[in-house]
């Protein structure tokens, strides 16, 4: 469980504040038991209430226009997917100390998985492969912009500033090296389809190896759907790889996009979170090591 602060703006939330909240604002829940579940997630910090209930409270001052984005947009697009995702049940207001809204969702069953550690990789592949591909086929007109769904050059800088301060840690000249020729990659001519944007294994869900739930929706968006391609190496292994790009119909160029954004989204979040967030450090090195081999 991350319960460490990642940022100077976090702010402290418990189980007891929890309680008071729903208490406030849902007295009919007041009586169920709150719990911390563990997660590596860097936004939002999760509390299982009762059996069948989640309380997602954000962070930070940055995570909390998700709030409301996720609910909108995860009660419209939730009934059209196949694969479960959150539900949402109440919007909390701020109270009791805590200055945001927050949400109550359905609770899903399932784990996440670990990359390396798959009962059946290819037939998660699969899944996850229907579950982009049934996500790009729902109506994007009037969908909100995908945060992440832009050209990767839009992410040089910051990415460049990353492998500077790796220096020493990884083989920065070789990670220099492929994200220059993912840059070199042409960009997307088609119209914007729609995107979940940070499909990690924290947020997958899976039971006896096949995929039971998507989770966290609060960068879903249109744009380049090229970033849900990221999966295929922060979570699946190269042998189940060919399985996932065939279930979503990627060509090269969007393959190539994929694994540059798998790539920057790795870089960028290494040295960030090397000391206050180790599974999601360590899931980054796995997607450095495992672009350089396939790359290699």
């Amino acid at each position: 469980m991350c319960a460490m602060r990642m940022r100077a703006d976090e702010i402290d939330i418990d189980a007891a504040l929890v309680r008071r909240l729903v208490a406030a604002r849902f007295p009919r829940w007041a009586s169920l038991p709150v719990q911390r579940l563990a997660s590596s997630g860097t936004e939002n910090a999760m509390f299982r209430l009762g059996d069948d209930k989640v309380v997602r409270m954000p962070r930070h001052p940055g995570a909390v226009e998700s709030v409301a984005h996720e609910q909108r947009w995860l009660a419209l697009l939730g009934p059209r997917l196949a694969v479960p995702v959150p539900v949402p049940l109440e919007h909390g207001e701020p109270g009791e100390g805590f200055p945001w809204p927050w949400s109550v969702y359905r609770w899903l069953d399932g784990r996440n998985p670990v990359a390396g550690a798959m009962e059946d990789p290819r037939a998660l592949a699969a899944d996850l492969g229907a579950f982009v591909a049934g996500l790009r086929g729902l109506d994007a007109r009037d969908g909100p912009p995908n945060g992440r769904g832009v050209p990767l050059t839009e992410r040089d800088a910051d990415t460049r500033s990353a492998i500077g301060r790796l220096e020493g840690r990884i083989d920065t000249g070789a990670v220099t090296a492929l994200w220059e020729e993912a840059l070199r990659v042409p960009a997307r001519t088609g119209p914007p389809v729609w995107a979940h944007g940070d499909l990690s294994p924290g947020n997958v869900l899976v039971e006896g190896g096949r995929l039971t739930a998507v989770i966290d929706f609060g960068g879903v968006g249109v744009g380049d759907p090229a970033v849900d391609l990221i999966v295929a190496w922060n979570l699946l292994p190269a042998s189940a790889r060919a399985t996932f790009r065939d279930a979503v119909g990627a060509g090269d160029a969007e393959w190539a996009r994929g694994r540059g954004w798998a790539l920057s989204i790795s870089l960028i979040q290494l040295p960030f979170y090397w000391e206050t967030n180790p599974p999601l450090a360590e899931n980054s090195r796995h997607v450095i090591k495992e672009i350089l081999a396939e790359t290699g």
